[in-house]
């Protein structure tokens, strides 16, 4: 059996599932094509499968500054941060976090840079007058700077459109950031098809393809309902797509319930 790996060979299989050769599927090539697009769009937005988590990193240019705001279709294929195989940013779905960024993280005379050089000797030798303290004053030490870096230099709120690729960040940019600066984010990329064409073999979207050419079959036999084909066969398009139209929504509820990625939280 031959095992679906591309566009074409996806809608072979959901063709003769529906009948082909032996039944004619009045469904065009292109119609079908559209179809398997529609079904990859619904997967990429409801299905973990459909999408990958990446760390994109990012250098700002004098025009991020000057506009306000990252054009995230610039970035290039591998500019994830630690991911080779990062998609270019035009993939990117969504933007879920901005991490910190500021001056603390270079300077070294900043009391984290500073304390991060005495990691080796608090932890053996504890901190300030009591040296027995050595793990638990370390641990207290950190907590602190994380609490007073918080306070300070809180993670910004930002905004990202898909449609636009710009990623907003609420900040003054001539201020709290400078030309050459790095800023990381953690986003979520839609699954490049053609890279990883083992999603052409996946058991839901087969099936959700296969309904889809099923509901298109149905509208195209539409315009003929109730017409009467030699030897007394009636063309029955809409209970065609009726039919098609309930296993979308059973498909699509499933999705849903058992394959969608649960909401991130905030906790303030």
């Amino acid at each position: 059996m031959a095992t679906p790996n591309s566009v074409d060979s996806l809608i072979d299989y959901c063709f003769r599932r529906l009948g082909d050769p032996v039944v004619d599927i009045n469904v065009d090539r292109q119609q079908a094509e559209e179809r398997v697009d529609d079904a990859l769009d619904f997967f990429a937005e409801r299905h973990f499968d459909g999408v990958e988590k990446h760390y994109y990193k990012h250098k700002i240019t004098s025009d991020d500054i000057t506009n306000g705001y990252i054009d995230t279709s610039g970035l290039t294929a591998g500019s994830g941060a630690g991911y080779a195989d990062a998609p270019v940013g035009s993939k990117i779905l969504s933007v879920v976090r901005v991490y910190p960024f500021g001056s603390d993280t270079k300077n070294m005379f900043s009391v984290r840079y500073q304390m991060s050089l005495q990691d080796y000797f608090g932890v053996n030798r504890g901190f300030g007058s009591n040296d027995q303290l050595g793990v638990a004053s370390y641990d207290s030490a950190k907590r602190f700077i994380n609490m007073i870096s918080d306070m300070f230099n809180p993670e910004k709120n930002f905004r990202f459109n898909k449609v636009t690729n710009r990623l907003y960040i609420d900040m003054d940019w001539s201020e709290d950031i400078d030309e050459d600066d790095y800023v990381v984010f953690e986003a979520y990329s839609l699954l490049d098809a053609t890279t990883f064409t083992e999603i052409y073999n996946d058991r839901l979207l087969k099936e959700y393809v296969t309904s889809l050419i099923k509901r298109q079959w149905g509208a195209n036999l539409s315009k003929f309902e109730g017409v009467q084909l030699p030897g007394g066969v009636t063309v029955r398009g809409g209970d065609l797509f009726r039919e098609a139209q309930e296993e979308i929504q059973r498909i699509e509820e499933r999705v849903l319930l058992e394959y969608e990625l649960p909401p991130d939280f905030m906790v303030g």
